[in-house]
């Protein structure tokens, strides 16, 4: 049965037009591997790439907001197909406001997901806050929707195809793969 906190959450993610992303913890598994060089390696789930990807070609903006700074983000997002990738942030909720700002899109429209403090001033400024199922207790607690699935291990696929069911747009997508 479905509660009436869901339904409300339905409804927001329905409207949702722009997706803030951190990375560490939610499209990684927040592990920080490095080599003997100093350079820095990740580890992306292929399933939360092709969410991304289907996301965006359904008419959804993704942008990249992560308080660290690596190479290793700007290739995973160009491979992606998100072009906008902000890293090295410390004040999140400011950046968020001048995205809105500049895009010209309210509050209403954006949605962010999280799994860490750092994150929680992206909640700020959303209509819509996401948080992976291992995201500290205090990200969980204001989440609107918190996956079943941990950061890294397909948590951004289950939010990206949670939005295109809530937009109606789901089955399309489905369909271009399926022919059904």
């Amino acid at each position: 049965m479905t509660t009436k906190t869901e339904i409300i959450n339905e409804e927001k993610a329905a409207m949702i037009k722009l997706l803030f992303l951190d990375v560490d913890g939610v499209m990684t598994d927040g592990q920080i591997t490095m080599n003997d060089k100093g350079e820095e390696i990740k580890s992306f789930d292929v399933k939360d790439g092709l969410g991304l990807r289907l996301l965006i070609s359904s008419g959804i903006e993704v942008v990249i907001i992560t308080g660290r700074e690596s190479r290793v983000v700007e290739h995973r997002a160009r491979d992606l197909g998100i072009e906008e990738v902000h890293q090295g942030v410390t004040d999140k909720r400011a950046l968020c406001r001048r995205l809105m700002d500049e895009k010209g899109i309210g509050k209403q429209e954006v949605g962010c997901m999280g799994d860490d403090l750092p994150d929680l001033p992206m909640y700020m400024e959303a209509g819509l806050s996401i948080a992976v199922a291992n995201a500290v207790k205090e990200v969980r607690d204001a989440a609107d929707f918190t996956t079943k699935k941990k950061g890294g291990f397909g948590a951004v696929r289950e939010a990206c195809e949670w939005l295109l069911k809530c937009q109606g747009k789901w089955t399309d997508v489905a369909t271009a793969f399926t022919g059904k």
